[in-house]
């Protein structure tokens, strides 16, 4: 057969993602502060977006007032396709937004007292908002207040930056001498001020060291205390006759020391090493309706209020403009549209997801937890013709506000448990919650073993193994019936 090249004519069919598609699929995955985010970079960068409460500042107004156009009323751009977000794949990726090039005002100005630059005229109360004291800062005052000698003091700071930030030294000293220059015994002196700083059981090396720390300074650390911390190992496994014979006290005594041990902290550096709490912002409200229903509502403010200058557009474009100036406008108002548009449909599928779910779970709405049903993306997406990706990209960092609190959308998507007399399957959230109750209500002469749990289980009509229940037991930390029943003997 001899081979020669030719032409040949096909016709196929492929999945064109387009950069406005992959831009509404991003959208519909990131939280509300990340798309909080994302449009405040858009309104910088296009100049046919605004803010719907007319916010002063944020974008140019023309001599006439612009005539507003709200999302529910757009033009559609000829060239821009729907945003069908059910044909969503999982294999996608769509690519980042691209950054918006720094500008520079036109005017700026100090703020009296803080050195802060202020542009715009515009009040930066960002400058006075105090920042918060780290743990590095803390111990560092308290190195100039208690060493006077300059050596000392430098030392001192050393040793604080080589302490981490749940308060442990994690540096041996004769390291740090050779590193400084100095002495091991001037170094272990230091160190010795530096653990006595507050917070209590600062700078210790090791676990027993820091115990150590706090029970000196309460004033506890007599013989037996000493044997107790020198042998954590046998708390860890509740060996108490040989920690009784160790410490040379009574079982009582024992219980006493056991409870202040408890009492005491063992990453004293944690008070300092996080950052403040952030709330979860809830995406979607529900509440009982007055049918005995239930309302499901989004949160107004976590949606970003957009409107399109139409009114710009048109006066921009009346004067003569060069072909790449009209080619920009019509970019800019094209990608405005579709950024409305593509917010628009993320909140309705939201909504729709979300109600969906509730459809579902309305009896751990009235009941709780114990009848929190098993549930996976395909439900979802079956019952209200979506694709799987796009209910588990919008389950992702949303929550939703319940009468029962807020929970995230992937709280209510549990594994199933076979019910053992055939029945309708149990939720595994719902059997973790079944194994705390029995563990929760167990008597000190009555401790149930995972067997026990089995069995009880059963008889309530759950078919599960033992490994799952020390599986779950073990993720909900919960001692074994061994452990347990060593901590309720000796606090009887």
């Amino acid at each position: 057969m001899a081979l020669s090249p030719k032409l040949e004519v096909r016709q196929t069919q492929s999945l064109v993602m387009t950069p406005q598609l992959m831009q509404a699929i991003r959208l519909l995955q990131l939280s509300n502060l990340d798309v909080a985010t994302f449009v405040e970079t858009e309104l910088e960068r296009n100049p046919m977006l605004e803010r719907a409460d007319g916010e002063p500042g944020e974008t140019p107004e023309p001599e006439t007032p612009p005539e507003r156009t709200d999302d529910h009323s757009l033009p559609e751009p000829d060239d821009a396709p729907a945003a069908d977000l059910s044909n969503d794949f999982p294999d996608d990726h769509p690519p980042a937004a691209e950054e918006a090039p720094p500008s520079l005002p036109d005017e700026t100005w100090s703020a009296p007292g803080t050195g802060q630059t202020v542009a715009g005229g515009d009040y930066n109360l960002e400058a006075f908002v105090a920042s918060e004291t780290t743990l590095a800062d803390h111990l560092n005052a308290q190195v100039g207040l208690a060493l006077s000698d300059a050596g000392d003091r430098l030392i001192g700071h050393a040793i604080v930056g080589e302490i981490d930030e749940t308060g442990y030294l994690r540096t041996d000293t004769p390291t740090l001498a050779d590193r400084l220059g100095a002495a091991t015994d001037d170094v272990e002196r230091v160190l010795s001020t530096v653990q006595a700083f507050d917070p209590s059981g600062i700078g210790a090396r090791n676990l027993a060291e820091c115990l150590a720390i706090q029970l000196r300074e309460r004033d506890r650390f007599d013989p037996a205390m000493r044997a107790l911390t020198e042998h954590l190992d046998l708390v860890a496994r509740r060996d108490l006759n040989r920690l009784r014979s160790l410490c040379g006290v009574t079982q009582d005594d024992l219980a006493d020391m056991l409870t202040e041990l408890k009492s005491l902290n063992p990453k004293p550096g944690n008070a300092f090493g996080g950052g403040p709490a952030r709330l979860a912002v809830p995406d979607v409200t529900v509440r009982p309706s007055p049918d005995g229903g239930w309302q499901v509502d989004l949160n107004q403010e976590t949606l970003p209020r957009l409107l399109v200058n139409e009114q710009y557009r048109v006066q921009v474009s009346a004067g003569r403009r060069s072909d790449a100036d009209r080619t920009y406008i019509n970019e800019c108002m094209q990608a405005a549209n579709w950024l409305v548009k593509s917010l628009d449909q993320r909140a309705r599928t939201i909504l729709n997801v979300t109600a969906e779910i509730v459809r579902q779970q309305d009896a751990f709405l009235v009941h709780g937890v114990q009848h929190l049903r098993p549930l996976n993306l395909k439900t979802i997406a079956d019952a209200i013709d979506m694709h799987e990706s796009t209910v588990s990209r919008v389950t992702s960092n949303k929550y939703v506000a319940t009468p029962r609190g807020i929970f995230e959308l992937k709280y209510f998507f549990t594994a199933a448990i076979p019910a053992a007399n055939g029945g309708e399957a149990h939720s595994a959230e719902a059997v973790r919650d079944r194994i705390r109750r029995l563990i929760d209500g167990e008597r000190p002469d009555g401790v149930l073993s995972d067997d026990a749990i089995v069995r009880l289980l059963g008889q309530s009509g759950v078919d599960i193994a033992r490994r799952t229940v020390a599986k779950y037991r073990e993720a909900m930390r919960i001692a074994s019936s061994v452990q347990r029943r060593r901590e309720k003997q000796a606090a009887m």
